[in-house]
């Protein structure tokens, strides 16, 4: 554990903090508010899958008011949709502040920003897709754990930008360095350990907590969540990283697949020309 004062200030800030939600996500919730032939539970989790920070809201929001009676922790945001009902979801979780209002001042700190993001929502979509092929019936589970499983550094670009672009560039100038080195150094603290501390303070469902922890990456679900994580960040790096052929070897253990079968898989999804055998 880092410090504890500055990891206990951020779980303190980011929780009395209004999160803020991408401009493309509030335009579309506007446009199916006005529009009460499209306006459904399904269409409205439809905007939100994509958008790691308005999923959070809505858990955080429905975590917090939840009936006494209710027993079960609801991750999937279509139910949570169905149980708090569209106005309420409408006048209570609104899409505001807007990130790309947020960051005005540092338009630097938007782009990484989005590559996090998009980043998690195409590992949302791996996890998504090996969950039901391996006949997980609770996939939702997984997509929004692979979704919220960078959402700490997600939130720390959007509150911290200064703070996120130092450790940036210090990795850009040494890359020998490890991130949990480096985030220590410049935050006092882990994104991780950030990111435990807010799932603990938002109430979220335990589930989502167990999903995200890599230490427990042997269950096959967490290894799911880890495994289409890893994916997405080495290849957002290019289909050339080094790091792949151990990546596409890794979730054939998981999927019972080659190799091989893995990258036409992936490959095909992705529009990837190469050969895998050169990355051997």
């Amino acid at each position: 554990m880092g410090d504890n004062k500055a990891l206990n200030n951020w779980v303190i800030l980011l929780s009395q903090s209004e999160l803020p939600v991408l401009k493309h996500t509030a335009r579309e919730l506007a446009l199916l508010r006005e529009d009460e032939n499209k306006l459904s539970a399904h269409a409205i989790a439809a905007v939100i899958a994509p958008d790691p920070i308005m999923t959070v809201k809505l858990l955080r929001y429905l975590q917090s008011h939840k009936h006494k009676a209710q027993t079960m922790e609801l991750v999937q945001v279509e139910q949570a949709l169905l149980m708090l009902g569209m106005e309420t979801f409408f006048n209570k979780v609104t899409a505001q502040p807007l990130i790309e209002d947020m960051l005005k001042t540092h338009t630097i700190a938007l782009p990484p920003l989005l590559r996090v993001v998009h980043r998690s929502h195409r590992a949302s979509s791996y996890a998504f897709d090996w969950a039901v092929q391996l006949h997980d019936l609770h996939y939702e589970e997984v997509r929004i754990a692979a979704l919220l499983h960078d959402i700490a550094e997600i939130l720390m670009w959007c509150f911290a930008p200064d703070l996120m672009l130092e450790i940036r560039d210090l990795q850009l100038h040494d890359k020998a360095l490890r991130s949990k080195d480096v985030q220590q150094q410049v935050l006092g603290f882990t994104l991780a350990e950030l990111q435990k501390e807010l799932i603990a303070q938002w109430g979220l469902p335990q589930l989502l907590l167990h999903l995200v922890n890599d230490s427990s990456s042997q269950q096959p679900r967490v290894r799911n969540v880890m495994l289409a994580v890893n994916l997405a960040r080495h290849s957002s790096n290019g289909w050339d990283d080094a790091a792949l052929p151990d990546d596409y070897k890794d979730i054939a253990g998981l999927l019972r697949m080659t190799p091989e079968q893995v990258f036409l898989r992936i490959g095909s999804d992705a529009g990837i020309l190469c050969d895998l055998s050169r990355q051997h």
